[in-house]
Formats: structure tokens, sequence, C-alpha cells
């Protein structure tokens, strides 16, 4: 069996090998029927949860599957700190791990000593998961396609982080910045007030320094074109997530019935 033709290679690296940014929904509904509607969609990529949603590795790893049947990445955003958090996603054939609230260098250089093999770090080998073709592949073809096609994203979402921004962005061995405004509009007392002043200078900061340090950055609510976004060093944009999409859904349908007009062909029933 050539193993080299059942390895996921990754499709935002290879729509911004294109020349695109490439698109990302976030999914608080971890089900692999909506994540397959996402590839129907079109998408690029899915952004599956672990910080906040109760997930369990189940129904990630048959997420994950579902995202490959329809060629996108799959990004797990892992709880920070643990070591099978960071490692377990990537053993699942996930593209990419997001860990969330980075505030400076010494954890961005954890994160990559944990998550990549020599000569970059020191994760632990195993590849006797479906990352590694159940041991069909070769250990140092494993140890390359991990290191040069797995992605790390690195959450900056506080004041701290974005001050250490380009000292983080410094650190070698990982792949993105993501600028949370969210969290960082709330940590400055202004919560979901995320077009201030503030937070676009702080947005702009991190932007730039992912920019100077040979770094992409992953969109969430930042403003611009696809194009303009590209060209700013985005490599991935998140447009929406399944339960907004779903609730917006719901709504537009349950509006558009209770706005009918009277249609004389369905009062005949009424007679």
């Amino acid at each position: 069996m050539n193993t080299n033709q059942r390895i996921h290679r990754s499709r935002i690296r290879r729509e911004n090998k294109e020349g695109r940014i490439a698109t990302c929904i976030k999914m608080n509904i971890s089900e692999p029927r909506i994540v397959e509607l996402a590839g129907l969609a079109g998408a690029h990529s899915i952004w599956l949860c672990n910080e906040h949603v109760p997930n369990d590795w189940s129904q990630i790893e048959n997420c994950v599957r579902a995202a490959k049947l329809f060629d996108m990445d799959a990004i797990i955003r892992v709880s920070k700190g643990s070591y099978s958090d960071y490692i377990k996603p990537f053993e699942a054939d996930a593209a990419a791990i997001m860990v969330p609230h980075i505030s400076s260098a010494e954890e961005a250089r954890q994160v990559v000593d944990t998550c990549r093999f020599l000569p970059l770090g020191h994760r632990a080998m195993d590849g006797g998961n479906i990352d590694g073709k159940y041991c069909q592949i070769p250990p140092k073809d494993y140890i390359d396609l991990s290191n040069t096609e797995k992605m790390i994203i690195l959450q900056i979402e506080s004041p701290e982080g974005a001050e250490n921004a380009e000292e983080i962005a410094a650190v070698e061995g990982f792949d993105m910045l993501l600028f949370g405004p969210g969290d960082f509009s709330h940590r400055i007392g202004k919560p979901g007030q995320i077009n201030e002043p503030e937070v676009h200078a702080a947005r702009a900061r991190v932007e730039k320094a992912a920019r100077t340090h040979g770094k992409k950055s992953f969109a969430v609510a930042a403003p611009g074109t696809p194009v303009e976004l590209f060209q700013r060093g985005y490599a991935v944009s998140q447009p929406t997530a399944d339960v907004i999409a779903l609730g917006a859904g719901f709504r537009a349908a349950l509006e558009a019935f209770q706005s009918r007009k009277p249609d004389p062909i369905a009062s005949v029933y009424g007679q």
C-alpha cells in the first residue's frame, strides 16, 4: 500500500499557496453531520473546541474523519497546559491545534517543545495512530511530516500577550497567531466592545509582529475583504460558527412562515 496517497495534506496551506485566504467554520456542536454540512458548503477548515465545549475524544476523532472526507483541515482548540491534550488531536490526524491564552515567549516555547519532534522540540514518539498510518509510515518520514505539515496556532487574548507579541512571534516552531478580540475586550473592562480603539490597536500589533517574524495570522472578527486580509498576512478567516448559522437559519425560517401572505391555492385547504 502506498501510504503517501492516504496522507491528508493541509487544505489551508494549499489555499494559501494558490494566493487565497482559507475559510474556517467554528464548531460548538461537535457533530460529524454538521462538519459534513460545512464541507458541502465549501469551507476549507473547521475549528473544534476542547476549551469551552465538553467534547470527548471519540467525538473529536469522528469530526476529524468527517472533515477529511471533504478535504477540510480540522483545527482543535485544546485545553491549555496538558501534554496529552496537545498531542491527541495530532494523533487523531487533525491538521492543527490552537492553544489559548498565550501571554509570553516562554509559554510559546513550551508549546513548541511539547508538540514538535527533534530538532524543534521533544515530543514523545508513537506513530501507532492514524496520523502515522498505524505504524505504516517510516519513523523518519513520520517525524518530518509532523514537523512540517501539522500546524500550531497560538492565541493572544490579553493585554500582557499583546504587549509581548513581538517576543512571542519570534519563537521558532509554530505557524500562526490568533488575536482574540472577545477575551481582550473583556480583559480591558469593555466586554464585547471589539471595535474599541484599544482592541484595534492590539490586533494591529499582533498582526505586525506575525508578519515581522514570518508567521501567519488567523482572523476572528477582523475587518477587511478576503484579499485585504490575505495581503496583511492572514492565512485563515473564521466568518461564522455553527450555532450562529443554525440560529440565524431557524429565525429566518420562522419569520418567513409568520409573514406568509394569503395564498388562494393554500386557502382551499381551510374551507
